[in-house]
This record gives C-alpha cells, sequence and structure tokens, in this order.
C-alpha cells in the first residue's frame, strides 16, 4: 500500500473557502476548539471500553457486546480510528485514512458529492483531516444485520472532523446504524463530519443516524448522496437531546432513472438548542421519487424545519411533509417547505403545520381514563411515529427503540 499524495488543487479550494462565512445557522468560529488530539489506543475488544464510554454509545444504537447483530462495528473517538472489524463477507469497513491508502481509485469519489469549498466546514475537514469511516458493499452483496459505526467526541473543546465515505455497488443491500455522542460532560466541542454517498445501480442503502450530544456542543455535518438508477436511499435522522446548535442539510441528488430517496427525521429542541435541519431532493432522472417527512418538536428550544424538493425530468414525484408541535413556550419552529420544477409532467407537493396539542385530544383521552399527563404522553408518542416504507423489521425495531428512550425526556 501506498500513502496518496494530496490532491493539490483541493487544498488550493479548500484553501480560498475557509473565509466563507455559513450561509445557514451560526457561523462557528473555528479558531476556538483546538485542533489536535492524541493518538489513541486501539481496541481488539470494543466491550472493554470504559462502562460509561459504552452506556453513551448504547444510548445511540451502538452495542458492543461480542452477541451483537451486527454486520460490522467502526468506532472513532476525537480523530482516533480505535475499531474496525467487518464480520460479514462482502462488506469491507475500515477507517477513510485507511482506505484512502489501500484505494488509489478513492479518489474518484473523494469530494465528488459534497464540495470541497461548499463552506468554511468542508474546507477545515479536508486541511485537517481527521479520519471517518469507509463502508462498502461488494456487487450483489446484501448485509444480514446492520452495520454500525459511532462518531465518539471524547476530548474537552476539540473539533472533530470525520469524511465518511459510503459506497453501495450494484445490485447490493446495505443498512447502516450510526451512533454520534460525545462523553458525559458539560464541555464544548464542535463536531464536523462530510459523508459522501454513492448508491450504484439497483443497490440499496438504509442510513439510521442517531445524535446524543450534549449542551455545548455545535455540529455541522455535510451530506451528499448521488442515487444511480433504480437505487434505493432511505434516510432516518433522530436528535432529541440538547445540544448547543445544529445545522444540517443533506442533498441527494437521483440521476439514474426509476432512482428513489426517502428522509425522515424525527427532531426536539431543548432549551437554548438551536436547530436548523432539512434535506433536498433534486430528481434529474424519469421516474425519479422521493418523499421528505419530518416531526419537530419544542420544548423551549429553535427549529428551523427546512425541505426542498427540485424536479428536473419527466414522471418524477415528491411529497414534502413537515409537522411541528410546540409542547411549552419560549421555543420556535419555522416550517420552509419548498418545491421547484422546471418542466411539464412532474408531480410534486408540500404539506406543513405547526402548532399545540389540541384540547379536544386530550379531553377524549381523559375521558377513558387517562390522566392529562398520560393523555399528553399518548398524543405525542404517537405524533412521534413514523411508518418507513421499505426498512428492514430489525431496524425498524431498533429506531422506534431509540425514540420510546428518550420521549420521557420530551416530557
Amino acid at each position: 500500500m501506498r500513502k496518496l499524495e494530496p490532491d493539490k488543487k483541493l487544498k488550493e479550494r479548500a484553501k480560498k473557502s475557509l473565509s466563507k462565512p455559513a450561509l445557514l445557522g451560526e457561523d462557528i468560529d473555528l479558531n476556538r476548539y483546538d485542533h489536535a488530539a492524541d493518538e489513541l489506543d486501539y481496541q481488539n475488544e470494543p466491550a472493554r471500553l470504559p462502562e460509561q464510554t459504552r452506556e453513551r454509545m448504547l444510548q445511540v444504537g451502538v452495542i458492543l457486546d461480542r452477541n451483537n447483530r451486527r454486520s460490522g462495528t467502526i468506532i472513532q473517538m476525537d480523530h482516533s480510528v480505535v475499531h474496525s472489524q467487518a464480520k460479514q463477507d462482502g462488506i469491507e469497513l475500515m477507517g477513510t485514512n485507511q482506505a484512502r491508502e489501500k484505494y488509489d481509485w478513492l479518489s474518484d469519489y473523494l469530494w465528488k458529492a459534497v464540495a470541497v469549498d461548499s463552506d468554511k466546514y468542508t474546507a477545515h475537514v479536508e486541511l485537517n483531516q481527521g479520519n471517518g469511516y469507509f463502508v462498502r458493499a461488494l456487487p450483489g452483496s446484501k448485509t444480514i444485520y446492520p452495520v454500525q459505526a459511532c462518531l465518539y467526541l471524547a476530548k474537552k473543546n476539540l473539533a472533530q472532523n470525520v469524511h465518511n465515505i459510503i459506497i453501495a455497488e450494484e445490485g447490493s443491500e446495505l443498512h447502516i446504524i450510526t451512533g454520534c455522542t460525545t462523553a458525559p460532560k458539560e464541555e464544548e466541542g464542535l463536531h464536523l463530519g462530510v459523508s459522501e454517498f454513492y448508491v450504484k445501480r439497483g443497490a440499496r442503502v438504509s442510513f439510521t443516524m442517531i445524535h446524543n450530544w450534549a449542551p455545548g456542543i455545535a455540529v455541522r455535518p455535510r451530506t451528499g448522496i448521488v442515487v444511480e438508477e433504480g437505487g434505493v436511499f432511505l434516510s432516518n435522522y433522530i436528535i432529541m437531546k440538547p445540544v448547543r446548535s445544529v445545522q444540517a442539510y443533506p442533498v441527494a441528488r437521483c440521476v439514474g432513472d426509476d432512482a428513489v430517496v426517502r428522509f425522515s427525521s424525527i427532531v426536539v429542541a431543548s432549551p437554548g438548542s438551536d436547530m436548523d435541519i432539512g434535506s433536498r431532493v433534486i430528481l434529474n432522472a424519469k421516474r425519479a421519487r422521493t418523499e421528505i417527512i419530518s416531526r419537530a418538536i419544542t420544548i423551549g428550544g429553535n427549529i428551523i424545519a427546512r425541505g426542498c424538493i427540485e424536479g428536473n425530468a419527466p414522471e418524477v414525484k415528491g411529497h414534502l411533509e413537515c409537522r411541528g408541535l410546540i409542547l411549552r413556550g419560549g421555543g420556535t419552529i419555522h416550517a420552509v417547505p419548498e418545491l421547484k420544477g422546471t418542466l411539464a409532467g412532474i408531480d410534486l407537493s408540500h404539506e406543513a403545520a405547526v402548532g399545540k396539542i389540541a384540547e379536544e385530544e386530550v379531553e377524549y383521552l381523559m375521558m377513558r381514563g387517562l390522566t392529562r399527563n398520560e393523555a399528553t404522553a399518548a398524543i405525542v408518542r404517537g405524533f412521534l411515529r413514523i411508518d418507513i416504507e421499505g426498512l428492514p423489521p430489525q431496524l425498524n425495531q431498533e429506531l422506534q427503540r431509540a425514540i420510546e428512550v428518550s420521549e420521557k425526556d420530551v416530557m
């Protein structure tokens, strides 16, 4: 294996973008954070990590016991990949830096789904590469159980840089659970995560991301998805714990006929949290389809819920649904649905609603024996339920379990 020379043009583009202000959300001052971290020891047995660390990982769906039902596990703490193991044939799993050394062809994918000069955060990831995970499903392979990845921020006041590459080769099926969390400390930190997905012809990817940060953490994920002919990409995003700020706006491009993209998100904003979250899908091929569904609840924090669908090819269909619930005063929800059509014969629609729990619904349940708190909890529980078409039963159960774990905090 040889170490690839850095792409000078990429570096130059990135350097020119470091001074670009953020277009959305709070403009984070990168200079206030540390950018170096000690290299951490590799763990052959991640089940031997400290109990408190394992508990935090478990809260975001990362199971570290030997009998876990996973097709592979990769863990990055700060800038170090401390464990990586694929348990199924047809699945490749390693740190992104290792993959860059192993595969010359990986340069054909790096920064193709996300532009390196999108903003100062993407530029910073390229110029201060920490690591990330590389997941590849070989042609025709199908994961029996999900691959799990954990991105863990341990060092105080660190800017964690992550660049993930996910490739589902032709006819493959890949399920991934990513849990992002931090050490249980009331300290500041920054997570910068670039993720590039390449869903080849007839391939299928389901990606579930669960965030459990802390009140002092700022999070800036940057995600791009390219879906080829007949490919399917399903994204599920959950954040129900306090965080300082999150700004995420993944962009999926359907470049092959009959490509399908679905985004589902559940967002809860606690007091002091600012969340600017959404997704965009560009339908550039015949009969491409998309659905964007979001559920937003404020219990005192601020949410901007975005959604955008652009139709540029014949017979494309898209629907955007955003529903917001204000449980407590002091917070706001701002729904921003957008549709753009550029030719005749497309079918795009959206619906958005923001409000409070209807008193008649509470009274209806109270008449059947529930207390007010029980009735309210039942309504919130129903509000957070999203039926995700095409999700494997086991993965759907884990998704619902993650929601249930956090419901009591919402109430």
